[in-house]
């Protein structure tokens, strides 16, 4: 049965508990963590990725000798190391390797977002005509001759179930207006700042 009483004897019951300075352990062991995941992260990335991600030699080492390791107990070891030297590391290049993560996360969607519209776009060239003339007024450097000839191929393909050889060339072909377009705008910026 609870005491009525208690509580009331003139004191407040947080006046005893301690302040402190620090975080609590909880929290340290959540930060750890979270920096033993980040290492896990780019230890599963591409080592060329890795070896642009601004960060110490001796961390990008610890990934790199980490991603080499094919036994599973020495690569267990070895990411607990990658941790310990994460844990090294201050909270703004902790913060840099995060934002390169990221920023590798979007430009994956944004490229796969590319290649879905640029098969589209395919899709829509083998089933009309006017997506054609569409295409040749955007870009009159194309061969149209050459495209509609791949476009008549591609649907002969379709037709009697072979191999989607000129299909692929023709997604081939729409991948390099697409990378040609950006380096041309590119080169118009460059000029336009000369002439400044």
């Amino acid at each position: 049965m609870p005491n009525a009483n208690r509580g009331s004897v003139g004191f407040q019951s947080n006046e005893f508990e301690q302040k402190y300075e620090r975080p609590s352990k909880s929290e340290m062991k959540r930060q750890s963590n979270d920096l033993q995941k980040l290492g896990e992260q780019l230890v599963a990335e591409p080592r060329d990725r890795v070896k642009r991600v601004p960060m110490p030699d001796h961390v990008r080492d610890a990934i790199l000798m980490c991603q080499t390791i094919s036994n599973h107990e020495g690569r267990r070891r070895q990411m607990q190391y990658v941790g310990k030297m994460m844990r090294t590391l201050d909270e703004e290049e902790v913060a840099v390797i995060q934002r390169t993560i990221d920023s590798w996360k979007g430009m994956s969607k944004a490229e796969t977002a590319a290649l879905h519209a640029l098969e589209r776009r395919r899709d829509k060239l083998l089933a009309d005509d006017k997506a054609l003339t569409e295409l040749l007024a955007e870009h009159p450097e194309l061969d149209g001759q050459h495209l509609r000839t791949l476009i008549r191929n591609a649907r002969k393909e379709q037709a009697d179930s072979k191999p989607p050889k000129a299909y692929r060339e023709i997604f081939q072909i729409l991948k390099d207006l697409g990378k040609a377009a950006p380096a041309a705008a590119d080169d118009e910026v460059d000029e336009d700042a000369d002439a400044e």
